[in-house]
């Protein structure tokens, strides 16, 4: 079974100003074209690349866990209310360029929003993704947010209440995370001085489409460049897309989902391992080289092979402190006191305080989110007479990729073992 939870916040401080109001239609979900969402998605994917650099730079020896998705639908909750330089400094680093407007990025989000809820009544894994924009209820928000964002919406008393605030927020994101992440807001978090909190709260579980059996887990060793370290590896053979990726100077193996009920349709969610060589910067040259293009390419170029797969059980938890990660990205001005989000109030001029980011992962023979791989191929055709050998013991790069809406849901590093809590 694998689960996944993750949480980001930002927090706000509000300074008094007076702008003109800036809003955008939207027509009926059922006029949307679905272009804008592939336009959306394909930006998406960039976004967790360069997301992905900032924080490997940031942290170059630690294992790696975060929800790109969850991050890119926060900040698209921001660039909502963002006007002038703020929203150009968005739009950058969303990828947001092609859309003449924020009526077209709206209609996308709405899409996205529309179709995950009616796909997740029709699969068997769980995966529920909501966002909140929690304002005080003395902020005299734009008709705009109102008429727009009704579901998104909630009114507290910050200013009064801060710590019932503090337990309300905390229960919504323990409801959406099924009580995994009971309390991600401490009680420094929230004052009788905080505006307006943007939340992405967000839960994954799902099963292998073709599960590990137990008994066949034992311990191996697993490399990193420093040591060496016995940790339970998990054994199957069966056959799965490869795709030996040249470009990109790795191996790249879809381990797909359970995500319907009928046996003979194809997986719409599956994990992706990208394995470097086991040499020195071997890893950091495959991420130098993977983009949404390289990442496009493999999955054209993957072909089903017979493959003895060696995947390690493993459990960690990630806390990300957001705001030097977004600086390095281009995001600034929304954390400081020239912050432009006067789409969000035509009487208050907002600026974000903080941005935080809470993943947690775990892989065991039921499902998996992570998995590492060391390759060993020798290929002389296209099916190979043996089952080609993929043996996840040093560092690799996994990715939760969803087929059908082209989104990266969660992306990771797996280094080094002895930095997790395994099971």
């Amino acid at each position: 079974m694998e689960v996944f939870f993750f949480w980001i916040i930002l927090l706000a401080t509000i300074a008094v100003c007076f702008n003109q109001e800036i809003c955008f239609t939207e027509p009926n979900v059922e006029q949307m074209p679905t272009a804008v969402r592939a336009d959306l998605y394909r930006g998406q994917q960039e976004f967790t690349f360069a997301m992905l650099d900032a924080i490997q730079k940031a942290t170059p020896n630690e294992n790696i866990f975060f929800s790109p998705y969850s991050t890119y639908h926060a900040l698209l909750l921001a660039y909502f209310g963002a006007v002038g330089k703020t929203e150009e400094e968005l739009v950058k680093v969303l990828r947001l360029s092609w859309a003449k407007n924020k009526k077209h990025v709206n209609l996308g989000y709405r899409l996205e929003k529309t179709l995950r809820f009616t796909r997740s009544k029709k699969m068997p894994i769980e995966f529920a993704s909501a966002d909140k924009i929690y304002f005080d209820k003395n902020i005299n928000l734009t008709h705009c947010v109102v008429d727009n964002f009704k579901d998104e919406l909630e009114s507290l008393n910050f200013r009064d209440e801060p710590e019932k605030c503090r337990r309300d927020i905390n229960a919504w994101i323990a409801n959406i995370t099924r009580n995994e992440i009971p309390e991600v807001l401490s009680a420094d978090d929230v004052s009788s001085d905080t505006q307006m909190i943007l939340a992405n709260a967000a839960y994954f579980k799902g099963q292998w489409a073709n599960k590990f059996d137990a008994k066949d887990t034992k311990p191996q060793i697993f490399y990193t460049t420093k040591s060496q370290t016995f940790v339970p590896m998990m054994h199957r053979r069966g056959t799965y897309n490869l795709a030996i990726d040249e470009q990109i100077g790795a191996y790249i193996l879809q381990m797909p989902y359970l995500t319907s009920d009928d046996e003979n349709k194809d997986s719409e969610i599956s994990m992706m391992i990208v394995l470097p060589p086991f040499v020195e910067n071997g890893l950091e040259n495959v991420l130098e080289k993977l983009n949404a293009e390289t990442l496009e390419m493999a999955l054209k170029e993957s072909m089903p092979r017979e493959i003895d797969i060696t995947l390690p059980k493993f459990e960690f938890e990630q806390n990300i402190e957001l705001v030097p990660i977004l600086n390095r990205m281009g995001i600034n001005l929304i954390f400081s006191h020239n912050a432009e989000l006067s789409g969000f109030s035509v009487e208050s001029n907002l600026n974000f305080g903080d941005a935080k980011h809470v993943a947690k992962i775990k892989v065991d023979e039921e499902g998996s989110t992570a998995a590492a791989a060391t390759v060993l191929f020798s290929f002389r055709s296209a099916r190979p007479l043996e089952p080609t050998k993929f043996e996840c013991n040093h560092p690799f790069l996994f990715l939760i990729f969803d087929h059908k809406s082209k989104a990266i849901l969660f992306t990771g590093i797996y280094r080094d073992p002895q930095t997790q809590n395994l099971q």
